[in-house]
């Protein structure tokens, strides 16, 4: 993932971000509990994909603060851009969710936790409605 000018894959990312939002509100005047949680928790990956990774290392002087070590001032300060992801990478994000899922559905059927399972398939399903959308 990388920095990427404003392209086709940010109209990608933006319009599936309007559609699941879209659906998660349907979702939740139906009080369909599955739905909602496949649709926050992809929402919240995309979100994840996107964050900006921390620095490995603080130098030194700026550790030298009047009330904070290592504080930044002013309003933005500490604002910084969001990775741009490309359609590959979006697809990722989706194609893991689903995996994820269905490894963890797998592991519940181990422990005899069948409800479980099949709540985590119903939300792998959901998930792949967005799959054709990436």
């Amino acid at each position: 993932m990388s920095p990427l000018p404003e392209d086709e894959s940010d109209d990608v990312l933006t319009e599936l971000r309007a559609r699941l939002r879209s659906d998660l509100k349907t979702a939740m005047k139906a009080r369909s509990g599955v739905d909602v949680a496949a649709i926050r928790s992809l929402l919240a990956a995309l979100d994840d994909a996107q964050a900006v990774p921390a620095p490995a290392h603080v130098p030194a002087s700026s550790l030298a603060g009047e009330h904070v070590a290592g504080a930044s001032v002013g309003v933005g300060s500490t604002e910084v851009a969001r990775l741009e992801l490309t359609e590959a990478e979006i697809a990722l994000v989706v194609d893991g969710q689903i995996e994820e899922r269905r490894a963890a559905a797998t592991t519940f059927d181990a422990v005899d936790q069948p409800d479980a399972a099949e709540r985590l398939r119903a939300e792998a399903r959901v998930i792949e409605g967005y799959r054709t959308a990436t």
